[in-house]
């Protein structure tokens, strides 16, 4: 007896009711993240990011209890991947200092972390005094063990040639006060100012800093002719 093939399922672009745990979880925390981005922290709310990841408000509850427990996980969530992603980078660059150095650089100006929406969250638990607290002790471990990573590897290529300029710590601080800086410029002024040229900053600092290893922009070096043209 010949067997009858159901109908294929229809695709309508909406989630499933029977999507695992942990996919549940991410769609409601890329919904937090795009709520955030759009309405900020005080205008998200859980029928916010119900409403645009397509699914009930009863599973936001069930998965998160709280529009508290969910703003954390999804700052975590973000602190985390932004973790794994340099500390990948890190790993996969070449042996040299000056190579982990500038793939640390890299993956913080990478298109898969550094987004108009992603820029959006981190801005909004910066910007909001109450929730900087929870901010500092969700993040400061992973903050602090990328600050110590760069301390060393700028100590150990001031040891190679004898450089006798800024301290390691403080072209560590330097480093990690211009990823901020930086970001803050790509969110707030995406039509003048993207990814390239704030990698492009980055690099130059460290060209001052430490001369013989790392190239000036191109970008930069016709700045500086031009500026010394003027002065001449």
């Amino acid at each position: 007896m010949q067997q009858i093939a159901p109908p294929p399922t229809r695709d309508t672009g909406k989630p499933r009711r029977t999507e695992p745990k942990q996919v549940r979880r991410r769609q409601l925390i890329e919904a937090t993240i795009d709520s955030i981005a759009q309405y900020g922290i005080a205008g998200t709310t859980m029928s916010t990011v119900t409403e645009i990841a397509g699914l009930s408000l009863g599973l936001a509850n069930f998965h998160f209890q709280s529009k508290q427990n969910l703003l954390e996980e999804t700052l975590k969530f973000l602190a985390r991947e932004h973790h794994d992603h340099w500390r990948r980078a890190y790993g996969d660059a070449g042996l040299s200092a000056r190579d982990k150095l500038m793939a640390i650089v890299d993956s913080h100006f990478d298109p898969k972390i550094c987004t108009q929406r992603k820029l959006a969250v981190w801005y909004a638990y910066f910007g909001e005094g109450g929730r900087r607290t929870v901010y500092r002790a969700l993040v400061d471990a992973l903050d602090n063990e990328r600050f110590d990573l760069s301390k060393r590897l700028c100590r150990d290529i001031a040891r190679e040639t004898g450089y006798s300029g800024p301290s390691a710590d403080t072209i560590a601080h330097t480093l990690e006060g211009l990823y901020d800086g930086l970001w803050l410029n790509i969110l707030m002024y995406p039509d003048t100012f993207d990814r390239d040229a704030a990698r492009a900053k980055v690099q130059a600092y460290l060209a001052m800093a430490f001369p013989r290893h790392f190239d000036m922009p191109q970008d930069e070096t016709a700045d500086q002719s031009i500026r010394t043209e003027r002065c001449e």
